[in-house]
């Protein structure tokens, strides 16, 4: 599938509903940009954090060179990957963007990554996940050197209509538009049936 269809299946989600993007747990993708730098890596550990505004958290290491970019731009994006994404999120997550900067590289042409331009922050996005997160980083120097924890507030989402709509995952038919969920060693789990549940009744 081209660039083109794929963007048809590309709509905005409101900034107070995005959390559904991340409810779920899925691993992500974290990207950042500065002074012509540029750098994608995955993450496992995010969350919605608030609804009103959005909020999101999550954990980067200090070694990363995501980390550094991001700190110095004061945002980030967060992007959902798919079952037919889980070679290049492991890619993604265990090669080095500081050693490739050093090449005069970066892992966008090393890996030939179809990028588009976000709406509200200069992190660049990458085409063929589902959801697409740009934030604003609320500046916490105690809690990120502490804890390695950043805190995040959403300025714009989008999710792919085909698997994400009326703030619904839906994802039967779209086996390889399933969310991946990190383990541990590049092993992944993936999304799987929607279930709604009903509140039980008092006994007494």
């Amino acid at each position: 599938m081209n660039a083109t269809s794929i963007t048809q299946y590309r709509h905005p989600v409101e900034p107070e509903k995005a959390y559904r993007l991340l409810n779920h747990g899925p691993t992500v993708l974290v990207s950042a940009a500065h002074d012509g730098k540029r750098n994608i890596m995955a993450a496992a550990w995010a969350m919605p954090l608030d609804f009103k505004p959005g909020k999101v958290a999550i954990v980067i290491d200090k070694s990363t060179y995501t980390r550094g970019l991001l700190e110095a731009s004061g945002e980030f994006a967060l992007q959902v990957p798919t079952v037919a994404l889980a070679d290049l999120t492991e890619t993604l997550g265990s090669s080095s963007g500081s050693a490739l900067a050093q090449e005069g590289s970066d892992k966008f042409a090393a890996y030939g990554l179809t990028t588009f331009e976000g709406k509200v922050t200069k992190a660049p996005l990458i085409e063929s996940c589902v959801a697409w997160l740009e934030c604003r980083l609320y500046p916490e120097p105690h809690i990120q050197q502490t804890y390695d924890l950043f805190l995040g507030e959403i300025l714009h989402a989008q999710a792919d209509t085909r698997v994400f709509s009326n703030g619904r995952w839906h994802f039967d038919g779209h086996d390889d538009l399933r969310t991946i969920h990190h383990v541990a060693g590049g092993h992944f789990i993936t999304a799987g049936a929607a279930i709604d549940a009903k509140a039980l009744p008092r006994v007494r």
